[in-house]
């Protein structure tokens, strides 16, 4: 008994060795996460950070969240963030992940979707904050973090009002080569290396410019490189100091937008003259970017990291940089100013092809359908005296088609006139006049049905209010419900597939995820049952009418089918189309098509006003031929 106690106690005794170390196990850098629990009422962010290494405090109660010690190499940073501009007020417990890397001094909190970085990602120090410890022995209390985990250790399920962590102070350098050579050969390949590469240029008198390469990371390729040419006209722009200095990050997760169906490439490169805001540039500089080859399906552009609409997000801009493109593996920027650079791949929209051609026949099409419409609304008034059901039907699609070219014709110009603001409410006209078009689609292609089945059952009187409230009534609620979610209709970027660094703006549904759905629940929804139903009532209707002595007469025949397709929206169904080796020629026409709809469509019924006049207003020319007894059945279109 006596052997079994001792093996009993001994394995007891290496479990609490085991169990004590894990608990005081500390960290390189730091990944704290937890659940705040608040009181919702006017939450904020408080930052105090300042350059030392002593110790960090992440502490919360029913209204603030605050991150307060010593940790930064030389970041120092004191602000008290509201919490409304990103709508986390309305949730009861945000979820948090508080990210800190001591070789890049860089600082990022996610709260929710909504990553802020604190402190910017910088180059090699000389003193890193590291080995973080939990050192928190704070009580329970009713509002404050709860479940808080450091990287994938669960600490306590309790809430706590605060959570601190005590640093140790180390050689940046020797830190960066325990990382790289440290116990285990796979950070000897890992992909994404912490250690940046910096390289300083002293600007003398005759400096004629200069150029930096990135150093090859460890388990990369040489020819996956970052090429960077400074030109000498930043000597001149420099006033205070002659150093230039250009960092390599290759972590480039830091980086990456949240929510966005967009990429950063290979690397990112900050060019900086120390304590200097450098723009506009005589000559830029040029920086090449060797990657792994980009499909054509998907654009690139040059962007560079833009803090002045808001400091803390990441927000990737094109101003100020032009992109080239030298291949499906290099990519060239020149841009005139300094800051952080790199190359973004659109994954989602895909670019357009021949955009400029296709705006053009869009921009003719809308402006001679408009006219056209017009020209189709004073026709069908002036006939609205007649006995025909089918009169109001007609105006009601000219007038949402007359809204539809106007909207879409002037959307590229107010977009670049009122930029966000203004193409709100733009883009939401636009996304009303579009289904308001597919509405009164739609009722032609019932009432063209009730004509052809229901011979003998003529509408009711009066039903044209019924039409209206239908037409125009309800294809308003989708787009007040959406616009009353908000961050669906604002300024969109169309990109062509020739020129990445022009895009096109529009006033339309936003590129954001929350957009897609909602254009996909609403119109593209509506669009496939108006299509499907539309090429059916088609069918129908030639069944009908090809035993008919007129339908010989050729000219009959073509206006009867090709009226009734532009009248039941059967031309936006080559949207569906718009795949493989024929994508172009169906997106060319498409665009024709679609664009010139309300000219087809005027063309048409004063084509079957003349026939009709030639016949002696015989049954044979209806003016409303596919939606009239006289046209299909040889029957009056009575009241």
């Amino acid at each position: 008994m006596e052997p079994r106690l001792t093996d009993s106690l001994s394995v007891v005794f290496i479990l609490s060795i085991l169990l004590s170390t894990g608990s005081s196990e500390s960290d390189r850098d730091l990944k704290f996460c937890g659940i705040w629990r608040h009181g919702k009422n006017f939450l904020s962010l408080s930052v105090n950070l300042s350059p030392g290494c002593s110790e960090i405090s992440i502490s919360a109660n029913t209204s603030s969240l605050s991150i307060d010690g010593k940790i930064t190499s030389q970041c120092q940073h004191s602000d008290v963030i509201p919490l409304r501009q990103f709508g986390l007020e309305s949730e009861e417990e945000i979820r948090f992940c508080l990210h800190w890397e001591p070789l890049l001094d860089h600082f990022r909190l996610q709260l929710g979707e909504t990553t802020l970085n604190l402190c910017r990602p910088s180059s090699l120090q000389r003193s890193c904050c590291t080995y973080l410890s939990d050192s928190s022995g704070e009580p329970e209390a009713p509002f404050g973090i709860i479940n808080g985990t450091v990287r994938t250790d669960f600490i306590t399920n309790k809430t706590r009002s605060a959570y601190k962590f005590k640093g140790e102070s180390i050689d940046c350098k020797h830190l960066c080569a325990e990382e790289i050579n440290g116990p285990t050969r796979a950070n000897m390949i890992k992909e994404e290396d912490s250690c940046t590469r910096s390289i300083e240029v002293e600007m003398k008198d005759d400096f004629r410019g200069s150029n930096f390469t990135s150093p090859v990371t460890i388990g990369s390729s040489a020819e996956l490189t970052t090429t960077v040419h400074v030109p000498p006209a930043l000597k001149q722009a420099a006033k205070g100091t002659n150093k230039v200095h250009c960092t390599f990050f290759q972590n480039i997760s830091l980086f990456q937008e949240v929510q966005k169906k967009i990429m950063i490439l290979t690397s990112v490169v900050e060019i900086t003259v120390e304590n200097e805001v450098i723009i506009d540039l005589s000559e830029p500089i040029r920086i090449g970017f060797h990657h792994d080859p980009i499909p054509k399906k998907h654009s690139r552009r040059c962007v560079s990291w833009d803090t002045r609409k808001d400091p803390y997000q990441v927000n990737w801009l094109v101003d100020g940089c032009v992109t080239q493109q030298k291949g499906e593996e290099h990519t060239e920027c020149f841009c005139n100013h300094l800051t952080y650079f790199s190359v973004l791949v659109q994954m989602e929209p895909r670019p357009v092809r021949h955009l400029l051609a296709l705006t053009v026949i869009t921009s003719v099409g809308c402006i001679v359908s408009a006219i056209s419409c017009v020209a189709l609304i004073i026709f069908l008034y002036r006939k609205r005296r007649s006995q025909e059901q089918s009169i109001p039907i007609h105006l009601g699609l000219a007038v949402s088609l007359l809204l539809l070219c106007l909207l879409f014709f002037f959307t590229g110009i107010l977009a670049n006139m009122g930029g966000e603001g203004l193409c709100t409410w733009v883009g939401a006209g636009l996304h009303y006049s579009l289904l308001i078009s597919f509405s009164w689609m739609g009722i032609e292609v019932f009432h063209t049905f009730w004509l052809v089945y229901m011979v003998f059952s003529p509408l009711p009187k009066g039903i044209w209010k019924l039409w209206s409230l239908v037409g125009f009534g309800l294809p308003a609620v989708p787009v007040i419900i959406l616009a009353t979610v908000g961050n669906i209709y604002g300024l969109r970027e169309v990109v062509p597939s020739d020129d990445v660094s022009n895009p096109y703006l529009m006033c339309w549904m936003k590129s954001t995820y929350k957009a897609l759905l909602a254009h996909y629940f609403t119109t593209m929804t509506i669009l496939v049952i108006l299509v499907s139903s539309g090429i059916v009532m088609l069918f129908l209707v030639y069944r009908k009418i090809q035993t008919r002595d007129e339908w010989r007469q050729g000219r009959v025949a073509f206006l009867s089918i090709w009226g009734l397709s532009c009248l039941f929206g059967t031309t936006w169904g080559l949207t569906f189309l718009d795949f493989g080796p024929l994508s172009d020629f169906v997106l060319f026409l498409s665009c024709i098509l679609n664009s010139f709809q309300g000219f087809l469509l005027m063309l048409r019924f004063y084509m079957l006003e003349w026939i009709r006049k030639q016949a002696g207003g015989s049954a044979l020319g209806s003016n409303s031929t596919g939606s009239t007894r006289q046209q299909m059945l040889q029957a009056q279109e009575k009241s």
